[in-house]
């Protein structure tokens, strides 16, 4: 089985998915982190219908989402058109196309564990850091990130499982180009659809490798 493989074919949808996934957790951390410390210390008029929006990438199918992403960021829409006015290359069909679908599904997790992590914090250390003289940067760099680390370490590797695994939202609006933007799931489905088996399996088999690595790692750091 593994002398029938395609090593350059092989390796390509997995160091795409790997690239997909490392810039898509970095922003889905960097906006979950953001929406989670704020939506935890403010009390506002809609709050729940906003926070209802923020999860809803959670439990819609994922080619709603995807859809949705090829309406909003095609060459059609304002946000398509100043993109490739900006760049040179249309938004849509491309690898970048595949970190937002990414970072869209893989947002909520990272959301609601950090939330949870922040609202765990004990607030009198928060206050008694601020009656110190503590600003509230180095109260959340000192203070309550170290605190709610546990949370931070599942909702990264939550974030990075999810952008490492996502396929309907990607095929929408990515599409399934070998080389350029078939990432590992799509790659997948097309071995499968194709009656190759052999890829299929050694693909699976590789992303079972990964998401079992990264899930020992946060349980280990979390024990």
């Amino acid at each position: 089985m593994i002398g029938d493989l395609d090593w350059q074919a092989f390796w390509s949808p997995i160091a795409l998915s790997l690239r997909v996934a490392l810039l898509s957790s970095v922003a889905a951390m960097a906006l979950g982190v953001g929406a989670a410390r704020w939506m935890t210390r403010r009390s506002f008029r809609g709050k729940t219908l906003l926070e209802t929006a923020f999860m809803l990438p959670l439990v819609l199918p994922p080619t709603v989402v995807g859809f949705l992403l090829l309406v909003s960021l095609g060459r059609r829409s304002w946000i398509g058109k100043f993109a490739e006015w900006l760049f040179a290359a249309p938004i849509v069909f491309s690898w970048w196309a595949a970190v937002i679908a990414s970072v869209v599904v893989a947002f909520p997790l990272v959301y609601q564990t950090m939330k949870t992590g922040f609202l765990s914090v004990d607030k009198g250390l928060e206050e008694a850091a601020r009656s110190s003289g503590a600003n509230e940067r180095q109260v959340f760099a000192y203070i309550t990130l170290p605190l709610a680390y546990r949370s931070f370490v599942t909702a990264y590797v939550l974030g990075f499982a999810r952008g490492f695994g996502e396929f309907g939202a990607t095929l929408m609006i990515a599409g399934n180009i070998p080389g350029r933007t078939q990432t590992t799931p799509t790659a997948i489905y097309i071995a499968v659809d194709s009656g190759n088996a052999t890829m299929a399996w050694a693909w699976t088999l590789s992303m079972i490798a990964v998401s079992f690595l990264l899930l020992f790692f946060a349980r280990a750091r979390n024990d």
